[in-house]
């Protein structure tokens, strides 16, 4: 499984990436990485067209343990996928933005 940074993140979202939040809607509204598409980790599979096959997509959860397996599915399904280390506990001890709501 492919793994990134919260470094390499911050980068990619500057250039218009694909990043799918994987947790429940609670955990979601309680603060996120501005810009993320909030996909469930169990509506993932019903909703896996909704991305772009043709594009590096980053899963992110709280810690990294959902999006790493999230990643996998990704990845057997076809997808090149990238789970980020640490997720968004990671994303805003370093004092990156999170939206609410």
């Amino acid at each position: 499984m492919r793994e990134v940074t919260i470094d390499d993140l911050a980068k990619a979202l500057d250039h218009g990436a694909t990043v799918v939040d994987v947790r429940e809607p609670g955990e979601y509204a309680e603060g996120h990485v501005p810009g993320v598409v909030h996909i469930p980790m169990g509506h993932l599979s019903a909703r896996v067209d909704e991305l772009d096959r043709n594009q590096l997509v980053y899963v992110i959860c709280a810690s990294g343990n959902r999006s790493s397996v999230m990643t996998d599915y990704l990845t057997s399904a076809g997808f090149d996928a990238a789970s980020v280390a640490g997720g968004t506990t990671a994303w805003a001890r370093a004092g990156r933005p999170v939206q609410k709501g």
